[in-house]
């Protein structure tokens, strides 16, 4: 009996497939021919919030299946544009392309509306929409949090099996583990600390992006959260300090950049706020991003200070092979300006 689509598109992060995954995914076979799975957050350095690498959230999901469904389940990936729905869209729309070459395909998205987050099922009018209906007390979130405070889970977390057995065996006695485990301590105890305020904290950052002969400065992070991380120089404002002044002080403390002052300022290029909820996992971060252009010439001598571990040029055209080890939303950050350039 033919299917109701040729292909139905499912797309989600899967960071811990769960039985709500399985669900969506099992209603996706029995309604189309073939099923694209979209991994979101794809290729994003490893943290709390996006522990599993693409590969390893596919073959999470695979193990969940019988080797003949698997053989209907088509899976890709979709990079965060965290400031850029409209990208994001498009990009979506490639990855179907690939898979789906025949202009009179049956073609259809299917999903969940279970809360705000859900809003993308609906920019896609040239696909039909399916809804499934949302399996109550399913949270990855908890199932992670779980992971990371008791190293055990269980399908009594309403995640199948071979999800639980995959974590067994490939997760919980590596090395990354234990570097997320110190990472999610961190951020409890950084959360935990802010418990006394009167309403949530909001926190102001800065960062700077400094351009030169085709260059960018970038610092290694040397503490947590994200250490070990590129990432552009910056920090947390002080009391008495503008937005542009903390950014030369932090600029200056954490790469050794010895350009006066005004030379700095006679460079700056641009600014902008980046301010998106999700942005960082100590909590609410609104950040101010300059732009310095330098003149072309020798790169300045840089060496890492402060909380940087050290400070290096890196060539614009490489920034994409550093998407995995760059530090929150800084590939967001330094794509916008450099599409400025």
């Amino acid at each position: 009996m033919s299917k109701k689509f040729d292909y139905l598109i499912y797309i989600g992060r899967f960071q811990i497939a769960h039985n709500g995954h399985i669900h969506v995914i099992k209603n996706a076979l029995s309604l189309s021919e073939r099923v694209i799975i979209i991994i979101g957050s794809a290729f994003q350095p490893s943290t709390i919030k996006n522990p599993f690498t693409f590969d390893e959230r596919r073959s999470m999901l695979q193990s969940a299946f019988s080797s003949e469904d698997v053989k209907r389940l088509d899976f890709t990936y979709v990079y965060d544009y965290l400031y850029n729905d409209q990208k994001w869209a498009a990009d979506i729309q490639n990855r179907v392309s690939i898979f789906s070459c025949n202009p009179n395909a049956k073609i259809g998205i299917i999903g969940c509306k279970k809360d705000s987050s859900s809003y993308y099922l609906e920019m896609f009018p040239q696909w039909q929409l399916v809804e499934v209906d949302h399996i109550d007390n399913i949270n990855a979130t908890d199932c992670r949090n779980k992971f990371f405070t008791t190293a055990q889970i269980s399908i009594d977390d309403k995640i199948p099996q071979s999800t639980v057995d995959f974590l067994i065996e490939h997760i919980k006695y590596s090395e990354t583990y234990k570097c997320l485990v110190k990472e999610y301590n961190f951020i409890e105890m950084y959360k935990s600390s802010w418990d006394c305020a009167p309403y949530p904290p909001v926190f102001v950052t800065v960062d700077a992006v400094v351009i030169q002969s085709g260059h960018i400065l970038l610092v290694k992070r040397k503490a947590l959260p994200g250490k070990g991380l590129w990432a552009l120089p910056g920090g947390f404002i002080d009391q008495n300090e503008t937005t542009l002044e903390s950014m030369i002080r932090e600029l200056r403390e954490e790469t050794g950049l010895k350009v006066p002052v005004p030379v700095l300022k006679g460079s700056i290029k641009d600014d902008k706020v980046f301010d998106n909820p999700n942005r960082s996992l100590r909590g609410r971060t609104i950040t101010h991003a300059y732009l310095l252009e330098l003149a072309n010439g020798e790169l300045h001598k840089v060496k890492g200070g402060d909380d940087a571990l050290k400070a290096k040029w890196i060539q614009l055209s490489k920034i994409q092979e550093l998407r995995e080890t760059l530090f929150e939303d800084h590939m967001d950050i330094i794509t916008y300006f450099a599409d400025r350039l």
